[in-house]
């Protein structure tokens, strides 16, 4: 299929997009305005400007949604304003959500402080993060909305983003239902990405980057070993991203490259595994070949890592630059 033939597809899929959906704020700040306190003497960071949007599951939302598919996401958030503002992110970019509300945990939110005149990251963000379990009551009937819903959909992508021991949503109960899903819809793409925990998956597809890959390897097997690493998993598909090398693609039959044309000086990398996610998810779903599905994400990828923030790349942008490359 051509490129232009995969993305008319697209706009066929319905695409669950299930873990931490997160609250990202772009807050700028100007530097003069850093007075002391009067009452501590610490100078204070002046912000002047915020913008909101979807993070982590909430970035893997966005591009599917930008590629045009339709996108819910399901998720739990805090009863409170950071929930607020995630919620109308989301609406506002015309992804759908069931988001579970509980006043015993908080919204996954990062806070990204940015010099207001040389518009660079320099100060370290302000982040509010869960660090205890998941109340087991809310882990109950988020696996239960899970397995109701996902048979709807035509692709599931499970964002487990927490980057500590406890606090995310994508629990053991999650695992096991995901890994049943699967197994009860096998014409569904089941794609998982997974910072810290990816060899707890079974039988689906799973995307680490190569340190996720390595690390996940030394827990489970005590050597490094990709491809030992999907045959421990049980994994359909091992999908190891390698920035601007490519990714190797690993399944029954062995491992293979699929290369990319390497961006030089990209300007934000954030959010480029999320975005590669979405479009080789999509495109695998689509195309049912794992190297055209590597391909395009590496394509989603290269767009996305030359604008600032969590960018999406658009149907048009990506014929353009398919164009030319």
């Amino acid at each position: 299929m051509t490129r232009a033939e995969i993305l008319d597809e697209f706009r066929k899929l319905r695409v669950l997009v299930v873990g931490d959906v997160c609250l990202d704020r772009w807050c700028r700040y100007d530097p003069d305005l850093a007075v002391p306190s009067r009452e501590t003497g610490i100078p204070r960071i002046g912000v002047v400007s915020t913008e909101v949007t979807p993070g982590a599951a909430g970035t893997v939302a966005s591009n599917v949604a930008a590629l045009g598919a339709q996108v819910s996401v399901m998720g739990a958030i805090g009863v409170d304003g950071f929930g607020y503002e995630l919620r109308g992110a989301l609406e506002r970019r015309g992804i759908g959500h069931d988001l579970l509300q509980s006043p015993e945990i908080g919204t996954f939110t990062y806070t990204k402080l940015i010099h207001a005149r040389t518009d660079v990251e320099d100060l370290p963000r302000v982040d509010f993060v869960n660090t205890t379990p998941l109340p087991p009551a809310l882990d109950s009937e988020l696996v239960r909305r899970l397995e109701h819903a996902a048979p709807q959909f035509d692709v599931l992508i499970v964002s487990d983003q927490a980057e500590t021991n406890q606090g995310g949503v994508v629990t053991a109960r999650m695992r096991d239902a995901v890994e049943r899903i699967a197994v009860a819809n096998p014409r569904m793409v089941v794609w998982v990405d997974s910072r810290m925990r990816p060899e707890l998956f079974r039988r689906v597809v799973v995307k680490p980057n190569r340190d996720e890959a390595d690390a996940a390897c030394l827990r489970a097997l005590g050597v490094l070993d990709h491809a030992g690493l999907r045959r421990h998993m049980d994994a359909a598909l091992l999908v190891v991203t390698h920035g601007g090398d490519g990714a190797e693609v690993i399944d029954a039959q062995g491992t293979t490259w699929v290369h990319t044309r390497r961006v030089e000086n990209p300007t934000d990398v954030c959010g480029a595994g999320d975005s590669f996610s979405a479009g080789a998810a999509l495109a695998l779903k689509v195309t049912g070949n794992a190297h055209q599905a590597v391909d395009f994400g590496n394509l989603v990828a290269s767009i996305t890592i030359m604008k600032k923030g969590t960018g999406t790349a658009s149907p048009e942008e990506l014929l353009r630059y398919s164009a030319v490359n």
